[in-house]
């Protein structure tokens, strides 16, 4: 029987509370991933201390950087499949204290491979064990009503993450150091372990209730053999044109937001004398508005060809980017402003249309797919985070890292307008 759907027979074992638990279990999601978001915030921030305390160059720490970025994608498919298998809190709790071992064992390092191995590897594979497939299995077990609703506030609790920790950890770092800045996401991940132990419920069946919105079902067995899926439905869909030129645009979306942007933005305006702070203010701002841009290219995406709408913001962003090293300066001017606010709607923008296009191709193994495309984005970061730092150790600028991320962005728009518009069904297929 199709989930979220039973019989008359099938009746909840007690009566629904007046705040249903899944609200509660959002509420903790919504923590946990706002936490997590202190990851994805320090590396930027990381970049000149360790390349003035330590020596390191700049490539060095990008390699790090970049391993994270990779794992987080490739661990993301198969994250879904353990919650399956094991159920979400073992798997998130997991999750949280590998971050928190990988964060910690930075404060103790002195070589670099020590940092690849805590920062990279560690903090990589657990918060990709919490990306994208901790908010759908939530979304998707918990509520039947308010989904959509709920699955863009818990994407909002990365911007969300942001705002809270950029600012926060610019001023540790700058006042106290990077040790304390790495502690204090360490502490951030491990505050959030006793909220998923205690309050976070795998299946609205575990407590005898229905999901939100939805009709009794009870819990479905452990799931043997998602990971294999995983593997087949890559291997399916590698064997299909479309599936590349998504990939294929999608690392560039990856290589211009996380790997570039996210990265190397604050160290490339320190650069030009902007106190590290104000830079990553600016950057949370990139952050908080690319929930508006995501929201708002959900709307054009159900209205226009989702072709046309990935080359249009592919096209807006490398222009964007050309422009971006005359707009360096000590002082935010309006310009910059203009371009943070233009850059944050256009961050997340791509991934509307991205997911309707794996929708038309792929059909029911579409979240799967859109996984692995979503793999390529992190990987397109991981290279850029490695390459941008040392472009700019061996020129001492990062300008030819922006322009050569502009003439990429026109490579993605491309690839995007080329994808043939699919004549038949594949969900018949699969």
């Amino acid at each position: 029987m199709p989930a979220g759907q039973t019989t008359p027979q099938s009746p909840p074992i007690r009566p629904t509370p007046r705040i249903h638990p899944a609200w509660w279990v959002a509420l903790v999601s919504f923590v946990t991933v706002m936490s997590a978001a202190a990851f994805t915030a320090v590396p930027g921030l990381f970049v000149d201390p360790l390349n003035t305390e330590l020596g390191w160059s700049r490539a060095t720490i990008g390699f790090a950087v970049g391993l994270q970025s990779v794992l987080y994608g490739l661990t993301a498919p198969f994250a879904a499949a353990l919650m399956d298998r094991f159920g979400m809190r073992p798997v998130v709790t997991t999750a949280l204290v590998v971050i928190t071992g990988g964060a910690l064992s930075t404060v103790w390092m002195s070589e670099p491979w020590q940092f690849v191995l805590g920062w990279g590897l560690l903090v990589g594979v657990g918060s990709g064990s919490m990306a994208l497939a901790f908010t759908a299995t939530v979304t998707g077990r918990w509520f039947v009503a308010r989904r959509g609703l709920v699955s863009g506030v818990l994407t909002a609790a990365t911007a969300s993450g942001q705002l809270v920790f950029l600012p926060l950890l610019a001023w540790i770092v700058e006042n106290q150091g990077w040790r304390p800045a790495s502690v204090t996401v360490a502490i951030a991940a491990l505050a959030a372990v006793p909220l998923v132990l205690f309050l976070l419920r795998d299946h609205p069946a575990d407590l005898g209730l229905a999901p939100y919105g939805g009709v009794y079902a009870p819990k479905p067995p452990p799931a043997r053999g998602a990971a294999k899926r995983a593997v087949t439905a890559l291997l399916d869909a590698a064997r299909t044109g479309p599936f590349w030129l998504l990939a294929g645009a999608f690392a560039i979306c990856g290589a211009t937001t996380n790997g570039l942007v996210r990265t190397h933005f604050v160290p490339g305006a320190h650069d030009h004398g902007m106190p590290i702070t104000v830079a990553a203010t600016l950057l949370a701002v990139i952050g908080v508005v690319d929930v508006i841009g995501t929201i708002g290219s959900g709307w054009l995406t159900d209205r226009y060809s989702p072709r046309v709408l990935l080359g249009v913001y592919y096209t807006l962003r490398g222009v964007a980017l050309l422009f971006l090293p005359s707009l360096m300066a000590p002082q935010v001017e309006l310009p910059m402003v203009f371009f943070i606010v233009f850059y944050g709607l256009d961050w997340v923008a791509t991934v509307p249309p991205t997911l309707a296009l794996c929708r038309e191709f792929y059909g029911d193994d579409t979240p799967i797919v859109f996984g692995w495309v979503l793999a390529s984005h992190q990987i397109g970061a991981g290279v850029v985070a490695f390459a941008g730092g040392l472009v700019r150790d061996v020129t001492g600028s990062y300008d030819l890292v922006w322009y050569g991320a502009g003439a990429l962005c026109a490579g993605a728009a491309l690839m995007s307008l080329v994808i043939r518009r699919n004549r038949r069904s594949v969900s018949s297929r699969s």
